[in-house]
C-alpha cells in the first residue's frame, strides 16, 4: 500500500473499533477492530482513495463502478459507512445547476421519468409487491407484510378521499396501476390513470383487459399539464410522483389539479420531503449521487413549502400524515428482496444496474431511519364558492 494512503486511513479510523476488515488492491487484510464482522474489499487503487477519504456520494459511486464491495447486506453496511464518514450535514452544499434548476422542461420530464420507470418491468417485479406498488406501504404492525402494507395503503388512501361509487377519480402518476384498480374495484369509481412510462402505460392496459375493467379504468400516456383545463373529477391522487415536479414549478402543478377538480372536490398530495427547512439536498454527496444515477431532475423540499403550494392554488388543507417510519420499513422490505434475487436481477438488468438500484434503495431507507428524509400525505379540497369544504368533523372516518 501506498505509505500516504496508508497513513490517511490509520489516521481516519484509527479508535473506532469499526467491525470492519478492509480488503486492499494487492490482497493485504487489515481489520478495523478485534472482532470484524464484515469485509469491505478495495477492489482497485481508485476504490481505496475513496475510503481513505469518504462521502457517502463517492462510496456509492465506487460501488457502483465494482472500485468498491462488501460482504453482508446493505442494511449492515449503511449504518458502518455513515461512521466511516462521520457528521452529515444537509442543505448546505451546492449541487449542480442542472438539479436545481427553475424550470424543468417538459421534454426533460418525460425522458427523467422513462430513465427511472422504464428500467424493467420483470426487475421491479423481482422486489416489488404483487400489485406492484413503487411507494410507501402502511403497516398497521410490525410483522405486517410487504404485500398487506401496500395493500393497507391503497384502501387508507382511498379512505382519505372519501370514494363513492359513481365518482371520477384521477390518479397523478399511476404506476403500474395499483391504486386505480384498488379504487375501481372496491370502491366503484370510474378511474383514469396517467403515466408518462411505456412500460407502465402497456402493463395498465394489459390489467385492465384481464381485469374486465374497460369503461371503469382508463390510462393515457399524458404529462398532468396537458390535462384539459375543466373541473372533470371528483378525486385526485398524486403518489410518489411530485419529487419529479420541482419546486418552482408547484404553482402549475396545484394550480392544475385545482383546475381538474370539482368544487368540493379532495385531493391526496403523497410525497417525499425534506426534514430541514431550507435544505436542497442531502449532504456528503447523496444528493448528486441520486441526481446522476437514480432520479434525474429530482427535487425534494420541506413540507411546509409543499403545503403553501397548495394553498397558493386555492387547495384548503384538511390534514397531514407523516408516514417516515412507514417508508423506511417498506425500503428496506424492497432491499431484502432484491438482495434475495440478486441473480435474476443481474441478469435482468446488468451488474452495474442491479449495484445502483440495491445501494439507492438502502441509502434511502438509512435516510428515513436517521430522520434526514420524510414523507407526509397532505390532504386537500376544493371549496365551493361559498366557502364551504363538508368533510367529517374527526379522523375516524380514515380507519376501518
Amino acid at each position: 500500500m501506498d505509505e500516504p494512503l496508508q497513513k490517511m486511513i490509520a489516521s481516519r479510523y484509527g479508535g473506532r473499533d469499526l467491525p470492519v476488515a478492509l480488503v486492499l488492491p494487492d490482497g493485504g487484510r487489515v481489520p478495523l477492530s478485534a472482532s470484524p464482522e464484515i469485509e469491505i474489499i478495495a477492489r482497485s487503487w481508485r476504490g481505496l482513495k475513496a475510503l481513505a477519504s469518504p462521502a457517502m456520494g463517492s462510496l456509492a459511486r465506487a460501488y457502483v463502478h465494482g472500485e468498491i464491495d462488501f460482504s453482508g447486506s446493505a442494511r449492515r453496511i449503511l449504518g458502518i459507512a455513515e461512521t466511516m464518514v462521520g457528521d452529515i450535514a444537509h442543505g448546505h452544499e451546492a449541487v449542480r445547476a442542472r438539479w436545481r434548476q427553475l424550470v424543468h422542461p417538459r421534454r426533460s420530464n418525460r425522458k427523467n421519468i422513462q430513465y427511472h420507470y422504464d428500467v424493467s418491468n420483470a426487475f421491479y417485479r423481482l422486489w416489488l409487491d404483487a400489485r406492484m406498488v413503487y411507494s410507501c406501504g402502511y403497516f398497521l404492525s410490525e410483522s405486517d407484510s410487504l404485500d398487506l402494507a401496500q395493500t393497507q395503503k391503497l384502501d387508507h388512501i382511498c379512505r382519505k378521499l372519501q370514494l363513492h361509487e359513481g365518482e371520477s377519480f384521477l390518479d397523478i402518476g399511476c404506476g403500474w396501476g395499483g391504486l386505480i384498480f384498488w379504487a375501481a374495484e372496491r370502491y366503484g369509481v370510474k378511474a383514469k390513470g396517467i403515466t408518462l412510462s411505456r412500460n407502465q402505460f402497456d402493463h395498465v392496459q394489459q390489467e385492465i383487459a384481464v381485469r374486465g375493467l374497460g369503461g371503469r379504468v382508463e390510462v393515457e400516456m399524458l404529462d398532468y399539464l396537458d390535462l384539459p383545463d375543466v373541473p372533470a373529477y371528483d378525486k385526485v391522487a398524486s403518489v410518489g410522483m411530485f419529487e419529479h415536479v420541482g419546486v418552482a414549478r408547484f404553482p402549475r402543478y396545484f394550480g392544475k389539479i385545482a383546475r381538474v377538480l370539482n368544487p368540493g372536490g379532495l385531493v391526496l398530495n403523497h410525497g417525499i420531503t425534506h426534514n430541514w427547512l431550507g435544505a436542497r439536498a442531502l449532504g456528503s454527496g447523496i444528493g448528486e449521487f441520486v441526481e446522476e444515477y437514480v432520479f434525474p431532475g429530482g427535487e425534494l423540499t420541506h413540507a411546509s413549502n409543499v403545503i403553501a403550494g397548495m394553498a397558493s392554488s386555492g387547495l384548503e388543507l384538511l390534514d397531514a400524515e407523516p408516514l417516515r417510519e412507514h417508508y423506511g420499513k417498506t425500503l428496506w422490505h424492497w432491499v431484502d428482496r432484491l438482495e434475495a434475487h440478486a441473480d435474476a436481477a443481474r441478469a435482468e438488468v446488468g451488474e452495474e444496474k442491479f449495484r445502483i438500484w440495491r445501494i439507492y434503495l438502502a441509502g434511502s431507507a438509512h435516510a428515513f431511519d436517521r430522520g434526514w428524509l420524510n414523507l407526509f400525505q397532505l390532504l386537500g379540497g376544493k371549496p365551493y364558492s361559498n366557502g364551504r369544504l363538508p368533510h367529517p368533523l374527526t379522523r375516524d372516518y380514515m380507519y376501518a
